[in-house]
């Protein structure tokens, strides 16, 4: 029966430095020898000595160990699975804080709070929520609401513009809500764009619905834009009228008008070089199948 664990180890030692060449691409790789200690797990203690031509460590790196056996076989392997970053990460979560204490004073320390605050809704009514066979689009839309609520009102206070603010974004959410349902039916869009979606019906026995999943996660994934925007434009609008109490509704309207549409045509810029940088692997991907084929 075939068995795989990935366990916390040590490198004790590192021999054999060099290179070797990959075959079919013609690409060298640095390979080395590790003699590595398991530090938890069935085999905590065990000293085993294998091939790495993955990421390159050096002596006393923490890392974690990929454990391939089948006793049928007798087959046995050992491989680098990926670094120990957690101190690393620790280490950026503080420096993320105390940026966050130092350049936005209590608003920041209020912004930290809507972000735990919405976290914990996420992870305790969300993903509970879906877990336990509850529709998933009437729990999505219900946490985002209460996300949009805790999180606006903890941030920037209980006030006629954040009030304004929480109205239009839970508006927002119920209309694309029901956009993205008829978007993801006639789409005909399964949910099962990754590994851990079938792993999880697997694990599940079917008992979450992989298209309820998938509105979920854009329902979750709207808030980060729509936040943005509508507090941005509410508090624009409420410094617009401070600063010009000359000036009718009618024109405050239009100029908020003005602010919203180049807010927008940023944001489209924004967002499509974010997607951009994260699936540049694919577009290489896709660009070296053109080449290819331009080259037969």
């Amino acid at each position: 029966m075939d068995s795989e664990t990935f366990e916390k180890a040590e490198v004790l030692e590192v021999t054999n430095r060099g290179t070797t060449t990959v075959a079919g691409i013609d690409t060298s790789s640095a390979v080395q020898t590790l003699k590595i200690e398991v530090l938890g797990g069935k085999d905590k203690g065990k000293v085993v000595t294998f091939r790495n031509d993955y990421i390159q460590l050096n002596e006393g790196d923490i890392f974690y160990v990929r454990h391939q056996s089948n006793q049928l076989d007798d087959f046995d392997f050992w491989s680098v699975a990926d670094p120990y970053r957690l101190d690393v990460l620790l280490w950026l979560a503080i420096a993320f804080v105390v940026l966050i204490f130092v350049f936005g004073g209590i608003q920041g320390v209020r912004g930290l709070a809507s972000l735990i605050g919405s976290f914990f809704l996420i992870f305790y009514l969300l993903i509970p929520g879906i877990y336990g066979g509850y529709n998933a689009i009437l729990v999505s839309i219900g946490v985002a609401s209460l996300i949009i609520i805790v999180g606006s009102y903890i941030t920037h206070g209980v006030n006629r513009t954040t009030t304004s603010a929480v109205i239009s974004m839970i508006i927002t959410v119920v209309l694309t809500g029901l956009a993205a349902y008829y978007v993801v039916h006639i789409g005909k869009l399964s949910g099962y764009s990754s590994e851990e979606s079938t792993y999880l019906t697997l694990n599940t026995r079917g008992a979450i619905s992989m298209v309820g999943l998938l509105f979920g996660g854009i329902m979750i994934g709207l808030l980060g834009v729509l936040y943005d925007i509508a507090i941005g434009q509410a508090i624009a609008i409420e410094e617009l009228f401070r600063a010009g109490k000359h000036m009718t509704r009618k024109e405050v309207y239009k100029r908020g008008i003005r602010i919203g549409r180049e807010h927008i045509g940023a944001l489209v810029n924004t967002l499509a070089i974010a997607y951009v940088g994260a699936s540049l692997p694919l577009l290489l991907l896709m660009q070296s199948s053109t080449v290819g084929t331009l080259f037969i």
